[in-house]
């Protein structure tokens, strides 16, 4: 098959530090590469990969200083797709909602997952607009807020088998892995581990928009409790030490996260995780095999009290059984054929759908009911 994977370009694929979205693509891209497929990825010229490269950039946009415009490349990005497009039997995005307006035009399959949150008020008229564009979630929760989107599966996501090993013995300190932001909670990881007298390793990044909640409630919490290291960005190399070490991962998320990365990438070490019952969580942790899913600071101190009584070669197993590329490839390949032979027949897009498509291009715009916007 040939498949085009289509990565934002604010991290290099896969990414030097933090970025979920660009590993998992990568994961992907690598993956299905592996098992033969003909690839080729727009991304960032600094990506890495066995896929043919077409790249907009030279390099990612979160790392270069000389960018001041990052959606103009975005939309270069979606020309250099389109210039290519006959070159493939299906295109896969995971850049959100940009391409929507192109893959009204073109006359191959395009499906879109989504690895964002769904839940803002200013999302809710794009996706009504474009509500016939097939799309994938990476856990069933992520689907709440638009249940009436295109939905064409859920895949939840993979890593290599070989990228992190199992650690058998645990450290002695809890572990926070992610982004400084208030949706993190990581005011909280840090109240759970003082709680269970427990020394915590944060290895976050901290972005512009989240360098005020940094300053004014981070940094004043690591002054006051020098037991909390906090180390910064970590690559995918220091994550193997970081995690394999830590007794357990502190996940106490505050929003509702479509799918949590580092959740699986601590189970690969074998290193469960205590995560508050939010978002995707319960998807992606076996209570009380993996880890522990709780609701507040009084309840994950007790589930890191107990947590040594799980099994870390046990954690590792399920994440062999549900969790590496081969499997999320395997999903993915399914879901491809499933739109390629839909295109084959002619059913693409529900009847209303159909209806408000071709309108589109003989320029009578009908005006469809929420209703009607419900994929058939």
């Amino acid at each position: 098959m040939r498949i085009a994977q289509i990565a934002p370009l604010y991290e290099s694929v896969p990414p030097a530090y933090y970025g979920g979205t660009e590993r998992v693509v990568s994961y992907l891209t690598e993956e299905l590469v592996r098992v033969g497929h003909e690839v080729t990825l727009f991304a960032s010229g600094d990506s890495v990969t066995q896929a043919r490269l077409i790249s907009p950039c030279s390099k990612a946009l979160r790392l270069d200083s000389g960018c001041a415009d990052r959606l103009a490349y975005h939309i270069l990005l979606l020309e250099r797709v389109v210039q290519h497009a006959t070159e493939f039997d299906i295109l896969h995005s995971h850049i959100d909602y940009l391409p929507f307006p192109i893959s009204r035009r073109l006359s191959l399959p395009v499906v879109t997952t989504l690895h964002g949150r769904l839940d803002l008020q200013d999302l809710v008229p794009v996706y009504r607009e474009f509500s016939e564009m097939p799309v994938i979630s990476i856990s069933h929760a992520q689907r709440e807020p638009l249940p009436w989107l295109n939905w064409k599966g859920t895949v939840y996501h993979g890593l290599p088998p070989n990228l992190l090993r199992l650690e058998n013995r645990a450290g002695q300190y809890l572990a926070f892995l992610g982004r400084i932001s208030p949706e993190k909670g990581v005011h909280e990881a840090i109240e759970i581990a003082k709680k269970s007298e427990l020394p915590l390793k944060m290895a976050a990044k901290v972005d512009k928009q989240d360098q005020q909640y940094f300053d004014e409630v981070i940094q004043p919490l690591l002054r006051e409790n020098p037991w909390v290291d906090f180390i910064g960005e970590i690559s995918e190399r220091g994550k193997q030490e970081f995690l394999g070490n830590a007794i357990a991962l502190l996940f106490p998320i505050q929003w509702c996260e479509p799918f949590g990365l580092v959740q699986i990438e601590a189970m690969a070490c074998g290193t469960p995780v205590v995560a508050y019952r939010r978002g995707s969580v319960s998807e992606v942790i076996d209570e009380g095999i993996t880890g522990h899913v709780v609701h507040d600071v009084p309840s994950a101190v007790r589930a890191v009290r107990e947590i040594s009584r799980l099994s870390r070669p046990q954690c590792r197993k399920v994440f062999d059984a549900r969790f590496v590329a081969a499997r999320m490839a395997k999903d993915y390949l399914n879901i491809y054929d499933h739109l390629i032979d839909e295109m084959a027949q002619g059913g693409h897009l529900s009847g209303k759908a159909r209806e408000k498509s071709r309108g589109y291009h003989t320029g009578k715009r009908p005006v469809l009911r929420p209703s009607e916007l419900v994929a058939s």
